[in-house]
């Protein structure tokens, strides 16, 4: 599995699968989650409407990660996960793990060879950049072995996209990627 980074716009990205980082609601919202909807047009946010009708009444739990439609995205898919809200006080880093090895888990089960995937939770909910890349990747390089392991025939995931929005960004991630694994 190829682990790409690239600093740009995600909605821009032609991929089988983006990663929205959304909030619970699944009804849009500002940052990567509002650019998504955006670009994506009515018919995201219509099966969004229809997944809270169903089974995310009291909205999509931080750490979990649910599919739509991208619209007119050029992807097949809308993966949309919720990051939590960065605690000095109290070690989230569960769920932002989560966030990742979720929507791969959605991405693989789906067939999808190419996911790019946001800097999960560090616009609003303020995770600090440089640890939110260490978590990202760490958490990307377990699950997709992983994925490989319990599937025989491997993951459908060949590669990982993060795209970073700013230059700060792409070089937090640049450095978490050079880390030792």
């Amino acid at each position: 599995m190829n682990i790409v980074l690239v600093e740009g716009d995600i909605t821009e990205q032609r991929v089988d699968a983006i990663v929205n980082a959304a909030n619970s609601s699944l009804l849009g919202g500002g940052g990567v989650d509002g650019a998504i909807h955006r670009r994506g047009g009515p018919a995201i946010l219509e099966e969004c409407r229809a997944l809270r009708a169903s089974r995310y009444g009291r909205g999509l739990p931080a750490g979990q990660a649910v599919e739509t439609t991208a619209g007119r995205l050029p992807a097949r898919w809308v993966i949309h996960t919720v990051g939590p809200v960065y605690s000095p006080d109290e070690d989230r880093s569960h769920l932002l793990a989560s966030c990742y090895r979720e929507s791969l888990a959605v991405a693989d089960r789906l067939g999808a060879a190419t996911v790019a995937f946001p800097a999960i939770s560090t616009g609003v909910y303020r995770w600090p950049m440089e640890d939110a890349a260490r978590i990202a990747l760490t958490t990307v390089r377990m699950a997709t072995v992983q994925m490989s392991t319990v599937r025989q025939a491997g993951s459908a995931v060949r590669e990982v996209r993060f795209v970073l929005f700013s230059n700060a960004a792409y070089a937090a991630f640049e450095t978490a990627l050079a880390a030792p694994a």
